[in-house]
């Protein structure tokens, strides 16, 4: 082990904590879930909000035939690009049906309604014959499909299972927009008290102490106030919220390293401060960062999904884990509890594995750990 670099080793002791590496196993495949996003949901339109009211609160599992008639109006096709960021408005409106049949320029269907309601017959004139392609019938205004929804569908008839990816997406986003902008602060804010002393470090810690006492919740509430709802009103809110424990952070370890000897060796050779502190002291400190960075997002994920729940995160129709626990909470002590307890579960399952990668970087990273090992 001593031919190999602290980098080297660093991963060596992170790959032999089973769990953690299963926790970041997992989040990479929620990131890849992610970046496709469009591309393997079922509902591919714009915030998956292809609302059909008929199928509200459905099972997951359940399959429906449906009508799809093309729309009058015209729907642009959008490059692969662009469905990966915005999604593909559909082409189609579909209609929940039981049962039909094709005249000339009609097709006659019996609508489904409801599972207490008897089907509604009604008619829709369509300009051409239809053909049997794959095992559907279509033709040029009309498509007939059959309709799996695997996680069942929320109040409006949304499918469930498209809405939790996109869901995936936004917190993803938020937790990494939060991290990188926390990072951003405090790691310049907390060198530049623990480098320089003096009277700038008695007004930043002053500052950090007094941003320190607020809960995190309460904080995110009022800057989202200052600067309104939105998804990058979150990002900059979540993220001012918690630079403070990474500067105090940083703070301490500048401190312990700015006397060290590679320092002073450092400032003899006539290095200026900014270069000493980026080149020579940071680095050295990488790795405790790195802790509270992974230990951060899990918190920004919490922060959103409760800003969200509390009305205060993304709007909708923009699918967040929070908001769908909140528009489904009451359905937990009813037959459809599986409503609010699948959002929940991915936000617990998501959190779990950036707390597993959190405490496999800490040892990782810890340098009396490494020196018993080795």
């Amino acid at each position: 082990m001593a031919e190999l670099n602290p980098s080297q080793r660093t991963w060596k002791i992170f790959k032999r904590n089973k769990i953690a590496v299963a926790g970041l196993i997992f989040i990479v495949l929620t990131i890849l879930v992610a970046i496709l996003g469009y591309l393997i949901m079922p509902d591919s339109s714009p915030q998956a909000n292809n609302m059909t009211i008929q199928l509200s609160i459905k099972k997951p599992g359940s399959t429906f035939m449906m009508l799809r008639l093309r729309k009058s109006e015209s729907v642009d096709t959008v490059n692969i690009f662009t469905k990966m960021l915005f999604g593909q408005p559909s082409f189609y409106r579909d209609i929940p049906i039981t049962g039909y049949h094709f005249t000339k320029d009609s097709v006659f269907v019996d609508e489904y309604i409801g599972a207490e309601d008897k089907p509604e017959k009604k008619a829709y004139a369509i300009p051409n014959p239809p053909v049997r392609l794959k095992g559907e019938l279509l033709n040029s205004g009309a498509l007939i499909i059959h309709r799996t929804f695997w996680l069942g569908t929320d109040i409006y008839g949304r499918d469930l299972l498209s809405r939790l990816i996109l869901g995936t997406c936004v917190s993803l986003s938020v937790g990494l927009m939060s991290v990188i902008i926390s990072m951003l602060l405090g790691v310049s804010i907390g060198a530049i008290a623990g480098y320089f002393g003096g009277w700038a470090d008695a007004v930043l810690s002053w500052l950090m102490n007094i941003l320190w006492s607020l809960p995190a919740l309460l904080l995110v509430i009022a800057i989202s106030f200052a600067l309104g709802k939105g998804l990058w009103q979150i990002f900059i809110a979540v993220g001012l919220s918690m630079w403070v424990e990474v500067a105090r952070l940083v703070r301490g370890q500048v401190l312990s390293l700015k006397q060290v000897e590679y320092i002073e060796a450092a400032r003899s050779l006539g290095f200026n401060n900014r270069r000493i502190i980026s080149r020579h002291i940071l680095p050295n400190i990488i790795g405790p960062i790195l802790v509270l960075a992974s230990s951060n997002f899990a918190s920004a994920i919490l922060l959103e999904s409760g800003l969200s729940f509390l009305g205060f995160g993304a709007q909708p129709p923009m699918p967040t884990w929070g908001s769908m626990i909140k528009e489904h909470y009451g359905y937990i002590v009813m037959d459809s509890a599986y409503l609010a307890i699948m959002p929940g579960l991915a936000i617990m399952l998501l959190v779990y594995a950036f707390n597993l990668v959190t405490v496999g970087l800490r040892d990782a990273f810890d340098i009396k750990s490494q020196s018993n090992q080795f």
